[in-house]
């Protein structure tokens, strides 16, 4: 086999392969005899059948099978000789001549098995110092407070709810037992029906101006609720839609008395409030620590993309794009939304999408970069941990999800990206300069401006230059 650099410009490599056809037959007659002794045809015993009665029965699907092995040992060789690592899969290309009998020409070894191999490959670059970089570490504890607002919430969603007397109208906090039917133009509607729900007046869990129709209500009423979906509504085909609800009260509750104490924590699973206000405090931090973990990473990462400048795999790019750019229409689409309804056009929206792909892949070959060269690694255990997190989302289906993940090695390493990522940048915060400041709860979770937001990487770009 034969192989010749042709073409070596930027991030792009091309190759001419040749396999004469001298080593194709070789190759051929090789995996025939290999098959002799287990071939079982009619008229001949086992182990007897000549090798040119095989090539003329299996010659072709065998032949298949011999340039892919072609194909495979070419990538493999270019890879190692040349000591590339690529951005994605070689593509192959045959002479357009020969591309619809490719395998009949060499059976006949009729001439040399010719083809390119182009490809991409991941650049190169230094690793910079990032001893002169200082990013600020937004922190904030919970406040006794907050403490006290979470357990006051706690008590009031737990408290009990006695029987009204009979005749009694609702009030506002109080519970109510409703069946209800949900019209739009006097037809049902999907998901507009439900018996025996409980609903607490005042809690605004329902529709705008649904509970409030109910306040005065008595047990064994019959009203009908008029109600308009929010123009946001999460189902889009009821967003701003009237609708009028048939509603049979079945029961009125009042609230019991709302008590902090150590039966509270008891319904909790507590020993004492005080070990309740502990896992409180600790729930609340634990927000609050990720927030400044989500805010800090993306000061690093943009600190990141400020350092580093070089080519990146066209590839990887239109992958990555691609891949944001469907996210964005679909968003469109559920919110039936156009981009002039953005204040924009689709042509300068591509090109912002566009700079948000080139970061993404640009910080995830950097982060890859700097974790092969710390030798940074994901153990297994961490995966599988990772995994059993992920099946407990999913109640009642934690086999078929643990399954599916177990055989599909792409799923898999899903897992391990992120993984992979959290601890290199861990080790990149260490080689700043962090400075805590102390800030709000508004300004914790603040978001970002919409065009800083995507402080992701691209995780296909980490996996190919991490190996």
């Amino acid at each position: 086999m034969q192989v010749t650099e042709t073409t070596s410009e930027g991030l792009k490599r091309e190759f001419q392969v040749l396999l004469p056809a001298s080593e194709l037959e070789d190759r051929l007659n090789t995996e025939l005899s290999n098959i002799k002794g287990k071939a079982q045809l009619k008229g001949f015993r086992p182990g007897k059948v000549p090798v040119a009665h095989l090539r003329k029965v299996y010659g072709k699907s065998v032949m298949a099978d011999v340039l892919q092995n072609a194909v495979n040992e070419a990538n493999q060789k270019i890879v190692a000789d040349n000591s590339l690592k690529l951005a994605l899969e070689p593509q192959i290309e045959f002479p357009k001549d020969e591309e619809q009998n490719i395998v009949e020409k060499a059976l006949e070894a009729k001439g040399d098995l010719a083809f390119k191999v182009k490809l991409e490959v991941l650049p190169t670059f230094d690793l910079v110092d990032l001893s002169d970089v200082t990013l600020t570490k937004p922190v904030l504890k919970p406040s006794d407070e907050e403490v006290q607002e979470a357990l006051d919430r706690m008590a009031k969603q737990n408290r009990d709810f006695a029987a009204k007397d009979e005749g009694a109208a609702a009030e506002t906090g109080d519970k109510v037992s409703i069946d209800f039917v949900g019209k739009i133009d006097g037809v049902e509607f999907e998901g507009g029906k439900g018996e025996d729900v409980d609903l607490e007046l005042g809690s605004n869990s329902f529709i705008p101006g649904f509970e409030d129709q109910l306040v005065g209500a008595k047990a064994g009423d019959s009203r009908v609720v008029k109600v308009n979906f929010p123009e946001d509504y999460q189902a889009a085909q009821l967003a701003g839609k009237a609708a009028e609800f048939d509603i049979t009260v079945k029961g009125v509750q009042a609230p019991g008395e709302v008590t902090i104490d150590d039966e509270l924590a008891k319904r909790f699973g507590m020993e004492d409030l005080e070990k309740l206000k502990e896992a409180v405090s600790k729930a609340i931090g634990t927000d609050y620590d990720a927030a400044s973990r989500r805010k800090t990473k993306k000061a690093l990462l943009d600190a990141l993309d400020g350092k580093y400048a070089f080519d990146l795999p066209p590839s990887l790019v239109a992958q990555e794009f691609a891949s944001v750019w469907a996210q964005v229409e679909q968003d469109l689409k559920t919110r039936e939304k156009t981009f002039e309804d953005e204040g924009t056009t689709e042509e300068k929206a591509q090109e912002e999408y566009r700079k948000i792909a080139e970061r993404r892949v640009r910080l995830g070959l950097v982060l890859a970069q700097v974790g092969e060269t710390a030798d940074i690694k994901v153990s297994d255990d961490e995966v599988n941990q990772a995994l059993f997190a992920r099946v407990r989302q999913f109640p009642g289906q934690e086999k078929v999800v643990y399954d599916f993940y177990r055989n599909n090695p792409q799923a898999l390493a899903e897992l391990r990206a992120p993984l992979f990522e959290e601890k290199v940048v861990d080790h990149v915060l260490g080689q700043v300069k962090l400075v805590e400041e102390p800030v709000s709860k508004e300004a914790l979770f603040a978001e970002d401006d919409e065009e800083a937001a995507p402080a992701e990487t691209n995780e296909a770009a980490a996996e190919k230059a991490a190996g």
